[in-house]
Formats: C-alpha cells, structure tokens, sequence
C-alpha cells in the first residue's frame, strides 16, 4: 500500500496545468476580455499577434470559470470520499472478511497478503470509479477529453491492476515490517519501500508508460526540430541525445498539449505530445523544450523523489504515533485484533489520508518553486537563439488557456491544495518581463 500512497502524493490529482490569478476582479476582467484574448490591439484595431496578459472572450471565459469550481468540489468531495470509502470497509467489518478469507486459504503470510491486498485494493479502486467517471465526463462535456470510453475503461482496469500488483508487494513488507518490529516498523518499512519506489519510476519509462500511450523517437516523426532542440541542449552544456528524445501520441486521448521529463538516470528522457507537434509554432516547441530541459538539468524528478520520500517517512510516523490510540478506542468495534492484523490495513490508510491531506499541500508548493525554475530556465538557455522566448511561451500559455478552459480566477484554496503548477497569469507575466541581461543582472541557471 505505501507505493499507492506515495505514489497519490506524487502525482496527485489537480491537474498538471491548473492556472490561475486574481490580478484583476471578475467584472473587470469580463468587460475588457475580447475575441482575440489576450493579444495586442493595433490602432487599426488589427491584432499585432503580441500577448500582454492571459484573457479569454466572455464565452470560453464563463466555461472556465464553471469547470474550475467543478473540478474544485470534485477534487474536495474526492478526499472526503476517500475517507468514507475506508469507514465503510472498518465499519461494515469488509476488511476483516477479506482478512478470513485470507488465513482461511493458507497460514503463510506471503500467500495472505496476495489474497487480502488485492481483495482490498481492487474494492476501493470500485468504489471510486464513480467518481472517476464523473471527472472524465466532464472532461468529456468541455470537449478536452477525445477518448472513447471504452479505451477510458481499459487504462482505468491496467492502472488498477498495476497498483493492485504494487500495492501486495508493499504491504507485504509493511507487515513483515510490524511484525519485526512493533516499535520501528515505521521506519523499517520506509527503509525498504523506497528503493521499490525508485525502481518503480526507473522502469516506467520502459514498462508503465508504453500500456497508456504510444511512443515512437521524435527524429522519425519531427526530424526538423532535433537540430534545434540539440542546439538548445548544448547551450544548456547538457548534451542530450536524440535517442532520449520521444513523440507521445496524445491526440487519441485528448486535445492538451504537453512535454514532459520521465524517469531518472538512464532511464530519463523528454517526451513531447503529438498534439503540441500540431498546435504550437517551431519556437513555442523549442521554448517548451527549454522547460523540459530545465527539469532535466536541475535533476527535479530525482530530487521530487527525495522530497516524496521524506514526506512518507513523516506520515509512515504520524500514523506509528497515532494508530494505538484509534485500535483502543475502535479496534473492538471494527474487530481489529492487533496492529498486525491484516484488518488493521484500513485504519492505516485512514491516518495516512488524514496527515497526507497537508502533505499534498506540501508536495505541491514544492513542484510550483520547481516549475517556476523550469520556466526561468527556458527563458535563459533559449535567449539568443530564439527571436523572443518570452513571447513564445506567452502564446503557448494562452492557446493552451483557451483549448483546455484553464479558469482565470480560480479559488485560492484551490491554488495551494491542488495546483501543481505556478497560475498562468503569473506565468505569461514572468515570460513577459524576466530580462536580466538588459540591467546587467545575472541570470539564476544559464550564463
């Protein structure tokens, strides 16, 4: 159980590019939006094509606003929900079935925990598809999601095996761990988790990601940019290959854009969608690549990893310090034997989710500081060679803004729990007016 876990704090819902401000209220944002968005008006009234801000026409700008306070309720009503789901399998006593199933079949531990992990893992993975369902038809209704249910439902069924696999490997050694040690199993079993979570990014490059999507080297499909980006890369003084450079189809699946930095070590590469290949001019693909880059030079999946790590370290913890106290005051009622019983599995997960609802917080902060370094990166290993890099990315923002319905002024709650990603306006803002080479100032990662 503790990769789900870890995994739900790494990449935890609240989507990869939620955007947002408060720069400016709600009325006056609607009365100066117009139908080209945030670019420059000539005095001819003619677009000059220059962004000055991120806006949306009042049509894309009210859906936005309506899809963002949707998608806040679900993400709070998905926690709450959560720890609903857990209730019920203590209180209707599930848990304790699965946990007599399991010892009814055999005596030997490793054959129990392939028996109640999965039981339990693949009952609360039901439970939550309604609300899975519920996200993806919404995605659905605002036209971002392409993807046919039926596809939708087999990536659901491969992810839920995959955690299910992951989840008996490690909650078998989270109860070795117990049973071993009653007083330092919070730390034996971090100790022996977290090279399994390392390992589990390592590979996913070669054996996760290839279940959800194709890839194919991006020198078959965009063999014009490789020059470029190689140009971009050496200027970085981080040579990187062709060979670690992939072409994501995405456009079967969604109308996003996107790139992203996968694995760590040998197994790290960059990865750009076919849907940016399609929707984004040469420059606004380079700058992107810059961001990219700045992930891959900065080392930030290696060090989110650590930062992960100590952050279920803290809670693996909290729950040590706190489960006596639940198991004396419920563990009779929920017929919980000891915290050794498989039963007991719940309960842990109910202090995790409880102290992991800060910790999501936390984990998040934390990626927004690496994103915002990303950006400032692009910004400084593109300056020279693309005509403007700030303007680049300002236009990809905005496009992106206005395809996916990014909400323009988004609760502030909303920002720090879910937001994995700096607001767009403050975005579009920095790519705008980030130039320390004209005050002679010296640039944060790129000389």
């Amino acid at each position: 159980m503790l990769l789900c876990l870890a995994l739900t704090l790494l990449t935890a819902d609240g989507p990869q590019y939620l955007l947002t401000t408060r720069s400016q209220s709600i009325a006056t944002t609607a009365v100066h939006q117009s139908a080209t968005g945030g670019t420059e008006i000539a005095p001819d009234g003619t677009s000059t094509g220059r962004i000055w801000g991120y806006q949306l026409p009042p049509d894309l700008y009210r859906k936005a606003r309506n899809r963002g306070r949707i998608n806040f309720v679900s993400q709070l009503l998905s926690w709450v929900y959560g720890f609903f789901i857990l209730w019920v399998l203590l209180r209707a006593k599930l848990a304790v079935q699965f946990r007599d199933w399991a010892e009814r079949v055999s005596p030997y531990r490793i054959l129990q925990a392939f028996i109640f992990v999965p039981l339990l893992v693949f009952t609360i993975g039901v439970f939550q598809l309604p609300l899975a369902v519920f996200d993806e038809w919404v995605l659905k209704l605002y036209r971002i999601s392409v993807q046919p249910w039926a596809s939708w439902l087999e990536d659901w069924a491969t992810n839920q095996v995959i955690v299910l696999l992951a989840a008996t490997i490690l909650g078998y050694i989270l109860y070795g761990a117990i049973r071993k040690s009653p007083r330092r199993w919070w730390l034996y079993s971090w100790a022996l988790s977290v090279p399994f979570i390392f390992f589990f990014v390592f590979v996913s490059p070669y054996v996760i990601d290839p279940l959800f999507n194709h890839y194919e080297p991006l020198s078959s499909k965009a063999p014009q940019l490789i020059g470029g980006l190689q140009q971009i890369s050496r200027r970085a003084g981080e040579e990187v290959s062709p060979e670690r450079m992939f072409w994501m189809l995405a456009s079967d699946k969604t109308i996003a854009t996107n790139a992203s930095v996968e694995g760590f070590g040998p197994s790290k590469r960059i990865v750009i969608w076919d849907t940016s290949l399609a929707q984004e001019s040469t420059d606004e693909i380079l700058a992107d690549f810059g961001h990219e880059l700045g992930h891959y030079v900065l080392q930030h999946m290696l060090k989110g990893l650590v930062f992960l790590s100590l952050l279920v370290l803290i809670l693996l913890y909290l729950c040590y310090e706190s489960i006596g106290w639940l198991l004396k005051r419920y563990g009779s009622k929920w017929n919980i034997r000891t915290i050794d019983d498989w039963a007991c599995m719940p309960a842990l997960l109910l202090l995790f989710c409880v102290f992991g609802f800060v910790a999501i917080a936390a984990r998040n902060t934390f990626i927004r500081v690496q994103e915002n370094h990303a950006d400032i990166y692009s910004l400084e290993v593109t300056h020279g060679i693309l005509a403007n890099s700030g303007q680049a990315l300002a236009h990809e923002y905005q496009k992106f803004g206005e395809s996916v319905l990014m909400d323009p002024d988004p609760n502030p709650v909303q920002v720090f729990l879910f937001y994995q990603h700096p607001p767009v306006p403050d975005r579009i803002r920095l790519f705008l007016t980030y130039d320390p080479w004209s005050s002679g100032s010296k640039p944060q990662f790129v000389m």
